[in-house]
């Protein structure tokens, strides 16, 4: 049988108690017309890979007329000839698109939970299902470097250079992890450009300028944070996520173990009276541990509250541009400003450098307890004098021996 006329397929007819056949054609062997009870009436085209049969369907035969289905057949053919199989890349390619970036995305996210610091993981899950949201449809293959170069540039544009490198650096690990595991073909970010300079930042506040923030922030728990941050020079993680269980009353410090500092490292974080007052201005509750925040999470909300802030410092005086982590930077530069030694302040800040690195690290186990209460009272009393309008006159601070 020839299928090269419309007319003969249309003839064809299913053969007595089958609900289904397939009549194949004289000239092209493996191309034919599938025939169902329903009445649809399809081009296919039949071929063996080793010992297994591959089937195509190349289309209705109301929208295909036999001339074109037959050159097709004959095109899949060839390809078959030369060791393709174009049934199997079909099959493949359908199930990588139920491997949309959304889908791998969540099984990488779940993998990072267990590798990642808990701050960590909250924002890579944030770049990944926040951030880049509109690629949660597209499949691995199709996310490209155009793509991922507009978006970043976009990012750049609404929310900073800083976020858009984060961003960018969320994603490249997501596309270097899916590499490693056979699911995407290359990494779209990696030619794709960063936003920010790569500078690291220097920038620190004036004895006038801590006065004005100090001065400026709000009777509420970020205005608490704030201060509590200038007051110790923690990090804003640490600091928005502080819990009753590590407010060590009696000793009058905090004492964050190792799963909450960048380091791994457990800290103490000696309190000064008026860091404690902060904290114990706080209302607490017996079903909640956490000091900052609403219902179960820790403080959330830190870009409004610091656009609010700074349009209140606005109010009471000038302060050049700044971010929170400039506050750390600042007590631990004025701190040595005020005769704190080096390796003190490293001990504030719970660095992992210095003093405490390499070979000196490994024999020197001092925690500085002693030493990081009297820096912190020290940088009390200066910050003391400047919330009351004085500045403390900046004294030497005793260097201690056998330490």
């Amino acid at each position: 049988m020839k299928l090269n006329r419309a007319a003969t397929v249309a003839a064809l007819t299913l053969p007595p108690g089958k609900n289904e056949a397939i009549f194949f054609d004289d000239d092209v062997p493996g191309f034919g017309v599938r025939l169902r009870e329903s009445g649809a009436r399809v081009w296919i085209v039949q071929y063996r890979i080793g010992s297994k049969n591959r089937r195509i369907t190349l289309g209705s035969t109301k929208l295909l007329d036999p001339a074109n289905a037959r050159n097709t057949a004959r095109d899949i053919l060839a390809d078959v000839r030369r060791g393709d199989d174009p049934a199997g890349k079909k099959l493949e390619a359908r199930s990588k698109a139920h491997e949309t970036f959304g889908v791998i995305a969540a099984r990488f996210l779940a993998r990072q939970k267990a590798k990642l610091r808990p701050r960590s993981y909250a924002e890579t899950q944030r770049y990944l299902n926040v951030t880049w949201k509109s690629l949660h449809g597209l499949a691995l293959g199709r996310v490209t470097q155009a793509t991922v170069a507009s978006r970043l540039g976009l990012i750049a544009d609404t929310s900073g250079p800083t976020t858009a490198d984060r961003a960018r650096a969320a994603l490249s690990a997501f596309f270097t992890w899916a590499m490693h595991e056979g699911i995407a073909p290359s990494n779209p970010v990696a030619a794709t450009n960063k936003h920010g300079n790569g500078k690291s930042r220097d920038r620190t506040l004036s004895d006038a300028e801590l006065a004005v923030v100090w001065k400026a922030s709000p009777g509420d728990q970020y205005g608490a944070i704030v201060r509590l941050l200038l007051l110790t020079g923690q990090r804003r993680e640490e600091i928005g996520a502080l819990r009753w269980s590590e407010i060590n009353r009696d000793k009058a410090l905090i004492a964050f173990p190792g799963e909450r500092t960048k380091n791994g490292r457990p800290h103490d974080v000696p309190l000064a009276d008026m860091a404690l007052a902060i904290i114990e201005a706080q209302p607490q509750r017996e079903d909640r541990n956490l000091i900052f925040g609403e219902r179960e999470g820790a403080f959330q909300g830190w870009s409004k509250a610091k656009a609010a802030l700074d349009k209140a410092i606005a109010k009471n005086g000038a302060v050049a541009p700044w971010r929170l982590h400039d506050l750390r930077r600042t007590v631990a530069t004025r701190m040595c400003d005020l005769g704190v030694q080096p390796h003190v302040v490293e001990a504030v800040l719970n660095h992992v450098s210095g003093h405490k690195s390499g070979v000196a690290g490994i024999y020197n186990r001092s925690v500085y307890t002693p030493e990081k209460r009297a820096a912190l009272i020290l940088w009390a009393d200066h910050v003391s004098g400047l919330a009351g309008g004085k500045a403390a006159n900046i004294i030497m601070f005793p260097a201690q021996g056998g330490k």
